[in-house]
């Protein structure tokens, strides 16, 4: 059987998703416990692969087993094995066709900004900082320019192994709520750290060191160096993936849990 689980995970819990020899990742320690319910060795795979620090509301992850559990067993059982920072939501079964990856068609990024003075305490490695003052609406005009499809090679990481570096983006959002600036990306796929440069750049635009316009000559310069650096992780959430409905996913495919402003 194929099983699916919708797992959530705060990022600085963990050195990212993807299994290490040193074990101290998201898949290390969900195989594990899934192991052990399953009585067997499992192989995790994920609708996306985040790094050290990022977060998930909502993570999907698919494995195979033999042994049968009912779906609140796969649930329970593994919840009763893991560690408070990951935590499995929900489990279905699936046919063999279905990827976690491969079958997604799109995912949602939100990165959360604490915009002020003095750094957050109780939301430290939760949110972003930034403490300069930022014009919610002049990031918001510049990140029109990168809806639809474009090449986003100046906002990829040397190390990305992605194909191509041509998306559709759906849509990008940033909004203000009180102290806190959000923002919301949405595209078919993402390439390695191309959220996190892509906030990188909208705070220069925020904080005035370049105009509106800038951020579609680097779009179209598809140079790294023209860009800003990359943003820490701290602030960013996998909180979105979807899927066709065929394939009878919870919430019609729509595998969506944003989090929301304010945490406390």
């Amino acid at each position: 059987m194929r099983i699916v689980l919708g797992v959530e995970y705060a990022g600085n819990a963990f050195e990212g998703f993807q299994s290490q020899a040193h074990g101290r990742t998201v898949q290390d320690h969900l195989e594990a416990a899934i192991g052990h319910i399953a009585a067997h060795p499992v192989r995790l795979h994920c609708a996306g692969r985040t790094d050290t620090g990022v977060h998930a509301t909502a993570q999907v992850v698919h494995f195979d087993t033999e042994s049968v559990r009912p779906n609140s067993g796969w649930v329970r059982g593994v919840n009763s094995r893991l560690s408070s920072p990951v935590v499995v939501r929900w489990a279905t079964e699936a046919s063999d066709e279905f990827h976690a990856r491969f079958c997604a068609v799109s995912r949602r990024y939100r990165y959360i900004l604490h915009n002020s003075p003095v750094r957050p305490a109780l939301l430290a490695g939760r949110v972003g900082w930034f403490h300069p003052p930022l014009d919610e609406i002049a990031m918001a005009e510049a990140a029109r320019c990168l809806e639809g499809w474009h090449d986003f090679s100046a906002f990829r990481a040397a190390g990305c192994q992605a194909k191509s570096p041509v998306k559709l983006m759906h849509e990008v959002r940033v909004q203000r709520a009180g102290d806190y600036i959000v923002f919301d990306f949405w595209a078919n796929a993402f390439l390695h750290h191309m959220v996190r440069n892509l906030v990188g750049a909208l705070v220069y635009v925020g904080k005035g060191r370049h105009s509106a316009a800038w951020l579609a000559e680097v779009l179209a310069a598809r140079d790294r160096s023209l860009a800003a650096l990359t943003f820490p992780a701290d602030g960013l959430y996998l909180c979105g993936v979807e899927y066709a409905l065929h394939w009878s996913l919870p919430g019609e495919g729509r595998i969506i849990v944003v989090p929301r402003i304010p945490f406390v």
